[in-house]
């Protein structure tokens, strides 16, 4: 009787897992990804330059730590949660986020997470790098010493899905891309605050989120799913992207409308322009 009871629960288990799984379809594997192992340089030797480095930026981090302020924003960078993630660039990206008030938006950020999280396992085992707590045998800012010893700190996985999460928001939202990315920016820094990772780790993730982004864009769904995130963004505020400004054809008269690259635009000039402070399009 205990036994077939055993069979039960394991069998119950067994069926949420799969169905917990099955939730959000990945765009793509692990193995059709880009492998990090081969894209990303190897972590510095701990006689390199670069771990020179690695070192007074830990010391910067406990630095960090005293100011309270920004030893809480470490803290609750470190829980790891889509929700957390997301709730954190809610005020950067101008709209709070949640599967309930923006469904295409949260479908984009969980699958395309999903997808990409899968990226670090690899290199982390591979090259199986001491964090700087255990180095140091330091206490960290979290409490996370028991969770995190012995498990490779190259890349950072909280690093990686911070800037993950900044490249797509700023997707979505063209306008409000640097204050994005500043939030993007304090989420890796924050790794090197709480004491998980060294700086070379949280440069390589900034690198790798990006590798991750790109191969994203290779997927007919994620494209598709892109589009709804944005078009629900705009229907919600009421918005529209710069590559919906179109600048009618007319002669420029007031000599304030340059390209991208500074040039100063004529009447024949077509593409993405800005013309009194905004970006927008001309054709």
């Amino acid at each position: 009787m205990k036994k077939n009871l055993l069979f039960a629960l394991v069998a119950i288990v067994g069926g949420l897992t799969m169905n917990a799984q099955n939730e959000v379809q990945p765009y793509f594997t692990v193995d059709q990804l880009p492998d990090l192992i081969k894209c990303l340089p190897a972590p510095p030797a701990f006689d390199s330059p670069e771990f020179a480095n690695d070192m007074m930026r830990f010391a910067w981090g406990k630095q960090q730590r005293l100011d309270p302020e920004r030893a809480e924003i470490a803290k609750r960078d470190a829980v790891w949660s889509y929700e957390a993630l997301l709730a954190e660039f809610d005020v950067p990206f101008g709209l709070h986020m949640s599967p309930e008030d923006t469904p295409e938006i949260w479908k984009l950020m969980v699958t395309s997470m999903t997808t990409t999280d899968a990226m670090r396992v690899a290199p982390k085992a591979f090259y199986h790098r001491q964090r700087p707590f255990e180095r140091f045998q330091d206490k960290m800012l979290t409490d996370e010493e028991a969770e995190l010893t012995g498990e490779g700190s190259y890349p950072s996985g909280h690093t990686m899905r911070g800037w993950t999460a900044a490249l797509l928001l700023a997707e979505v939202n063209p306008a409000a891309a640097d204050t994005i990315f500043v939030r993007g920016w304090m989420y890796g820094e924050s790794r090197v605050i709480v004491g998980a990772h060294w700086q070379s780790d949280v440069d390589a993730s900034r690198v790798a989120a990006s590798i991750a982004v790109c191969a994203l864009h290779g997927s007919p769904e994620f494209r598709e799913q892109m589009a709804k995130a944005q078009a629900e963004y705009r229907e919600m505020t009421g918005q529209q992207s710069y590559a919906e400004e179109v600048i009618p054809t007319s002669p420029i008269t007031d000599g304030h409308a340059y390209r991208i690259d500074g040039v100063q635009v004529t009447d024949d000039t077509r593409g993405i322009v800005i013309q009194n402070g905004k970006k927008m399009l001309r054709n």
